[in-house]
């Protein structure tokens, strides 16, 4: 009996030794792909540094083989799998061969985040901050004054919610100026453009884009969708003149303000010409919208493979567990690739009709992504439809992708090879 007991305790202390971490794999196997995600983040917060095994499952996690993880995971229900150190070595011996397409990267501290958007209920839902809310991801609101009165410093990544930076109310003026969270919103923008010292939302909106432009210089990560992409670049281009007529600002636009834009100030566009009809709902034609013509069933778009151990981040932020992802509308569904600049790097396609999805840029220290399209689990959400139950979707690639983002400036600054 005596022999017997010494057996299985010697069983037991060896099998701790061999399962030494734990696996979160990022493929199909995967039962909840985006509390995954919230689960690295609560990790990383708590300083336990864990390990991105790009392109490996999916973009799988490595963690240490911790009670207090297990039970997380267990609890966020995430698929797991314990590995022994063995089993361990033996992937990250596949990941390292020069061949394979794969690379491991250390996540060391939690971004602080801060998600840019106004206080109150708007008439429609914002993906990121339902994501982070979903995946259980800390984040802090803040908006215009917080940006004038140089807040931004305190925070790493900044998510820019659906918005216009044009000072045009997000051009809704023709279909909803009578509604009452128009004029709500309208009120309070002006309200608030005069309190700190401007006399237009449009110049007021332009400052807090130049803030934005220079967080991102010193070193921010800018993460934005829909109208928050071309709106904030818009805005920029047209520093030196008023592109806004007068039921925006209660003056006319500038003559000729087409040809006053200055497309060098911009983060990712270039040549682009404006929709001049106040009325009409569409700020310029970079927006591709317009050519998204076949039905919901074959609108897809496709992410560019990359490869790991050279070009890590755009890598790390295009991690799924598909490379086909179906597509979803906006106000800006995805971008004409002709009016990208060409120091910008296209992360996804719709192959079909020419267009980007998904880009990426450096500017000064800082990235800046940019993500079309409004929800990725609502193909054609309009304003005051419900907002989307991530309960349904917990496997969704396109919400990855954004939450590729929050993760990505955790990671451990790697020197490129030469």
């Amino acid at each position: 009996m005596k022999i017997l007991i010494t057996i299985l305790f010697f069983l037991y202390f060896s099998n701790l030794n061999f399962a030494s971490q734990l696996l979160i794999p990022m493929d199909d196997s995967q039962s909840n792909h985006l509390k995954a995600y919230g689960l690295s983040y609560y990790l990383l917060e708590n300083g336990i540094i864990i390990e991105w095994m790009l392109n490996y499952r999916g973009g799988s996690f490595l963690t240490p083989h911790l009670m207090n993880i297990e039970e997380e995971l267990i609890i966020r229900g995430i698929s797991y799998e314990v590995l022994a150190d063995g089993q361990v070595n033996k992937i990250k011996k596949e990941i390292g061969s020069p061949e394979i397409n794969m690379e491991i990267i250390q996540l060391e501290k939690a971004p602080k985040i801060a998600v840019y958007t106004p206080e109150g209920k708007q008439p429609w839902d914002d993906a990121v901050t339902l994501v982070l809310e979903y995946a259980e991801i800390p984040y802090i609101k803040i908006y215009d004054s917080t940006v004038i009165n140089n807040g931004l410093p305190e925070y790493d990544w900044l998510h820019l919610h659906h918005e216009d930076f044009t000072g045009q109310y997000g051009k809704f003026y023709a279909s909803f100026r009578s509604y009452p969270w128009y004029k709500k919103q309208v009120k309070s923008l002006e309200e608030s453009s005069k309190k700190l010292g401007f006399n237009k939302v449009s110049e007021m909106k332009l400052a807090v884009a130049k803030k934005i432009k220079n967080f991102v210089i010193g070193g921010g990560f800018l993460f934005t969708m829909c109208s928050g992409t071309d709106s904030f670049d818009i805005a920029l281009a047209a520093h030196k003149t008023d592109i806004c007529e007068s039921m925006f600002d209660g003056d006319p636009s500038d003559e000729n303000f087409q040809d006053k834009l200055d497309y060098s100030n911009t983060l990712g566009f270039d040549k682009f010409k404006l929709v001049e009809n106040p009325l009409e709902y569409e700020y310029s034609d970079i927006d591709g919208t317009h050519l998204h013509k076949r039905e919901e069933r074959l609108d897809k778009f496709t992410l560019f493979e990359f490869s790991a151990k050279w070009d890590i981040i755009p890598t790390m932020l295009t991690q799924c567990h598909t490379k086909m992802i179906k597509g979803f509308m906006g106000q800006t569904t995805d971008f004409k690739k002709e009016l990208i600049k060409s120091n910008v790097l296209i992360l996804a396609e719709t192959k079909a009709i020419g267009t980007a999805r998904y880009i990426h840029g450096e500017m000064g220290l800082g990235t800046w992504t940019f993500y079309g399209g409004h929800d990725p689990e609502d193909y054609q959400h309009r304003v005051g439809d419900p907002p989307t139950d991530l309960n349904l979707h917990p496997n969704s690639p396109g919400y990855r992708l954004i939450l590729n983002n929050i993760l990505f400036p955790a990671a451990k600054k790697k020197k490129r090879k030469t």
